[in-house]
């Protein structure tokens, strides 16, 4: 619990960069230089689930008996989604599924804590309900809920399901996944989110032992989405090939995500997650 203190106080120092703003509410804390002062009053809108309801007002509250949130024009609002592959590729290896999970954990808790709105799913064919909130009031309690979210039985490809839970309605859609489908997926679901006016990042986590795999001798591999078993005879030439392989994959996956304007960032399990969190993405102007 410790540990999950100290880094939510570094969380709460950080806000997610994105490119795209919008006018937004006097609950986000994002402050435009286009719209005025700082407490330049807009209108009012109709409080909506997941509001912070430290910011209803009260007083129109008591001439209308309705609930009513103030709108500010020089606060923004940002809208994420968060998509983690919860698909028997990502779980099966524990180290890789806890490393992800505190990914998108950590990365959820800044949207909420930045007054944002937020769209969490964890992504495989179990049909696990997203979550939709909005503020800092949600921001401790989601990011305990997704460090305890179980792996389904197994699953099927990540990409196919995330077509079905993909949300059309964001400004930036984080995604976290080990980005083994084929290159031809990939691709068309960059250019699905680029048509949709979205901004992308891609956090690509691998285990350790998929990036260099320390077998030898006969072994069975089982395919951990479709179940099926093949018998391989492991060989430094065959571990050395497969290698080379991976690492041209994810490189080009890189390229393909920078083509579509994405960001791309890799993040093997054996990367301090602080790291990533707090100098990688620094590094690239996503937080700030």
């Amino acid at each position: 619990m410790n540990s999950h203190q100290a880094i939510l106080g570094k969380l709460q120092k950080r806000k997610i960069a994105a490119k795209t703003r919008k006018r937004g509410y006097h609950s986000g804390s994002r402050k435009s230089h286009k719209f005025g002062s700082s407490m330049e009053f807009s209108d009012f809108r109709a409080y909506q689930p997941g509001d912070d309801i430290r910011q209803i007002d009260w007083n129109v509250y008591g001439r209308t008996q309705k609930h009513y949130i103030k709108r500010f024009l020089d606060e923004q609002e940002l809208s994420i989604a968060v998509y983690l592959d919860a698909t028997s590729s990502m779980t099966k290896i524990q180290q890789k599924w806890e490393y992800a999970k505190a990914l998108a954990s950590a990365l959820s808790f800044m949207v909420l804590s930045s007054e944002d709105r937020l769209f969490f799913s964890a992504v495989s064919s179990a049909g696990v309900q997203p979550i939709k909130r909005k503020g800092s009031v949600y921001s401790r309690r989601t990011f305990m809920e997704i460090q305890k979210i179980e792996p389904a039985a197994q699953s099927t490809n990540f990409l196919g399901c995330l077509k079905e839970t993909l949300s059309k309605h964001q400004q930036l859609a984080v995604i976290i996944a080990d980005g083994f489908e084929p290159l031809q997926d990939w691709e068309s679901l960059f250019r699905k989110l680029k048509g949709l006016k979205q901004e992308f990042w891609l956090f690509q986590v691998q285990a350790d032992e998929e990036l260099t795999p320390a077998y030898s001798g006969d072994i069975k591999l089982i395919d951990s989405e479709i179940g099926t078993a093949v018998n391989v005879s492991m060989s430094p030439s065959i571990l050395a090939e497969y290698e080379k392989r991976l690492k041209e994959h994810n490189e080009q996956l890189e390229i393909l995500c920078k083509r579509y304007g994405g960001q791309y960032i890799f993040a093997p399990e054996t990367r301090d997650l602080q790291s990533v969190l707090f100098r990688d993405l620094y590094a690239k102007g996503l937080v700030r």
